[in-house]
Parts: structure tokens; C-alpha cells; sequence
């Protein structure tokens, strides 16, 4: 009989630890949440807000390589322009082009990423297709803009900066709709 009330003892205690971490796991997302809110960590897909008039720094110039790429999306995904000079507080507004090249209806999301990394802290965007879902009809061709501005606080040594977007597929149906 020891052993049996050991055992159940110790199921007792490993079944309140395992309540214990699965509500502790839950606490953690809300935690994690303001964490990234307040450290500016994961707003990649939030529209910034100028809080107050930036001067335009016009004795500098900075190249802005645009980029596009998609993974696993039968679109053709691309800037307007590859590249465009601007001096830095200056507010810009460039042209990416999306066709869905399939005879299905999909959904999209860019991701954007930056180089160098840096940039994201002296980037801020206030209009960009990234910061919803895209919604293409087959055959379908958009123009979507991107509105931003590179605060004049980037550091002199860098001159030219790219900014890139990688189209992703959400809610893949693809399995329902080709089978």
C-alpha cells in the first residue's frame, strides 16, 4: 500500500504542476503582448504616426533599393521602381505590382524586412499593402502603395538601404480546390 499511496501522491502533485503551467502559459500571452508593444518589437505590420513635423535633411541623400519576392504563391510580385533617392525626413510614396497569375482566388500577406536591420528604427511606414491581407481574384493585377519616410536620426555612414517584401499565402484551400 506505500507504494500505491506514493504513486498516487506524486500523480497528484505532477497533475496540479502540469494546471499550473498550462495557466501560467496562458498569462504569458497578454505579458508577451505588451512586452512587444512597448519594446517596438513586432509592429512590423502597424501603420507608424508622425507625432511631430520632421525637418527634411536636404544635405544628404539616401538610395532605397525596393525589393519583392514571393514564397509559394503563383504570383509575380514587383517595385514600380528598384530604386529611388530620398533625403531623409523627406515623405515618399512608392508603387509595388501584384498579378495573380492562377485561375483561383488567393490570399496574400507581405512581410517586410530591412537592410541594414537598423533601418526599421528610423523607418517609419504610414501607408503599406503589408499591413493587411491580399485578396487577388484570378487573373487579377493591383497597384498598392507604400507611404514612408527614413527619419533624418538614420546614421550618416549609411547611404543606401533596402527595403524588401516577401509575399506569403494564408489559408491555404489550395488542397480542396485542386483535388
Amino acid at each position: 500500500m506505500n507504494t500505491v499511496h506514493a504513486n498516487s501522491v506524486i500523480l497528484k502533485k505532477l497533475l496540479i504542476f502540469t494546471l499550473v503551467m498550462f495557466g501560467f502559459g496562458f498569462a504569458l500571452v497578454p505579458f508577451y503582448e505588451k512586452i512587444c508593444e512597448v519594446t517596438g518589437i513586432n509592429n512590423l505590420l502597424q501603420a507608424d504616426t508622425l507625432t511631430e513635423e520632421v525637418k527634411v535633411d536636404t544635405a544628404r541623400w539616401v538610395t532605397v533599393d525596393l525589393d519583392a519576392n514571393t514564397r509559394g504563391l503563383p504570383w509575380d510580385f514587383k517595385p514600380l521602381q528598384r530604386n529611388i533617392r530620398v533625403h531623409p525626413g523627406e515623405l515618399v510614396e512608392v508603387m509595388y505590382e501584384v498579378k495573380n497569375n492562377s485561375n483561383r482566388e488567393i490570399n496574400g500577406q507581405a512581410i517586410p524586412s530591412y537592410s541594414p536591420q537598423l533601418l526599421a528604427k528610423h523607418l517609419k511606414k504610414l501607408e503599406c499593402f503589408c499591413f493587411s491581407k491580399q485578396v487577388l481574384k484570378p487573373n487579377e493585377t493591383r497597384q498598392m502603395p507604400v507611404q514612408f519616410m527614413i527619419e533624418p536620426t538614420l546614421p550618416a555612414d549609411f547611404n543606401t538601404v533596402t527595403i524588401s517584401y516577401t509575399f506569403f499565402e494564408l489559408g491555404s484551400d489550395r488542397a480542396a480546390s485542386d483535388g
